[in-house]
């Protein structure tokens, strides 16, 4: 049996429309990761080459699945697929890339604590409060979030309401620690996680001795994971790859609206609601995963009563085969402390009440 046969009838589909731009809109428990590599499988029996392929995870252990199981269908053609994290494919990119832009190859990675230590460092030779008004954690932050909003140094100078946000809280040299921050960090031949993303576009705007067109040709087929999760930072990023003159535009985002829990880090749910109004120009096409095939109706049905709730939203209707299942209790904690404690609580009564294993 082919690993088509597999799949319903709208999982098919989203696997087999391989022209344009794609997306999928895949609920709880819907066989999305299925999805999302059997269209590679699909892709490369079709006769497109690993390395014309760009899939962009959120987490190494998914790309790592990903080729796994593209490789089971396909075989060793799945380790040449351009498979990982945004940070660890656009490092990859940036390592022969970065000379174009001022910095060396060989670039130093910042982690968080280098981060901190260097800007603890600017901070300390301004002669600021570092214990109360600039905290380094703040300040990180407020940094991070303008990089990921594709606001430089320079623009941050200009931009009224940053500015009167940070007069507003006592940390009007914000500005002044993110220009020194650049600045040493460059001087040092280095980039922090977020700079991966950041000089990335940088690169592919400035556009030096053509590289954009460069990746534009290379990455034929550009699938994204966890679409909802994105910035607005990594949208920009792929579009600049897939949107040139006479481009297909073969995109294929693969995500759930109402999944999205990572706005505290960056993440805009207006990426994947706004995603098929960017791209109606182009003949887009959209799958809806409905199917649960994890859960019971009970639980599906209240999952929907849920979301309905949702101000913005993708409708879709949510459904499963299994059966009733039983019912949902409710219970009520004082903290999520507590939340949590009787909810493990209930988990270990189930698993020694049926003698379950720890698999």
């Amino acid at each position: 049996m082919s690993y088509i046969d597999e799949l319903n009838d709208v999982q098919r589909g989203a696997v087999t429309t391989t022209t344009g731009p794609v997306m999928v809109i895949a609920g709880p428990g819907s066989g999305k990761t299925r999805v999302l590599t059997y269209r590679i499988a699909y892709l490369l029996e079709q006769g497109v080459a690993p390395w014309e392929i760009l899939a962009l995870t959120f987490t190494n252990k998914a790309a790592r699945g990903m080729k796994e199981r593209i490789a089971q269908v396909v075989g060793d053609r799945a380790n040449k697929v351009w498979a990982g994290t945004f940070h660890s494919i656009f490092a990859k990119i940036l390592r022969v890339e970065a000379p174009k832009i001022g910095y060396p190859s060989n670039f130093t990675i910042y982690d968080t604590d280098d981060s901190k230590s260097l800007l603890t460092s600017i901070m300390k030779g301004m002669n600021l409060d570092i214990k109360k008004r600039y905290n380094v954690n703040t300040v990180r932050g407020r940094i991070s979030s303008a990089k990921s909003n594709l606001i430089s140094p320079a623009a941050y100078a200009e931009n009224k309401e940053l500015l009167d946000k940070d007069r507003a809280n006592n940390r009007q040299d914000i500005v002044h620690i993110y220009k020194a921050y650049m600045t040493r960090c460059k001087t040092a031949g280095a980039m922090d996680f977020d700079d991966l993303l950041y000089q990335l576009y940088v690169l592919l705007h400035n556009n030096p001795d053509g590289v954009r067109e460069k990746y534009q040709q290379k990455f034929k087929y550009v699938l994204v994971d966890e679409f909802q999760d994105t910035n607005f930072l990594q949208y920009q990023i792929v579009r600049k790859l897939i949107e040139y003159d006479n481009s297909p535009r073969n995109i294929c985002v693969v995500g759930d609206d109402a999944q999205s829990i990572y706005a505290f880090r960056g993440a805009t749910i207006d990426n994947i609601l706004d995603f098929e109004k960017d791209y109606k120009p182009y003949n887009i096409k959209t799958f809806k995963l409905e199917q649960n095939y994890r859960s019971t109706e009970h639980i599906v049905k209240a999952a929907n009563e849920v979301i309905t709730r949702n101000k913005k939203q993708i409708k879709k209707e949510i459904w499963s085969d299994k059966g009733e299942g039983h019912k949902i209790k409710i219970i009520k904690a004082i903290s999520d402390t507590e939340e949590g404690r009787r909810v493990v609580d209930v988990i270990l009564e189930q698993k020694n009440r049926y003698h379950l294993s720890n698999s």
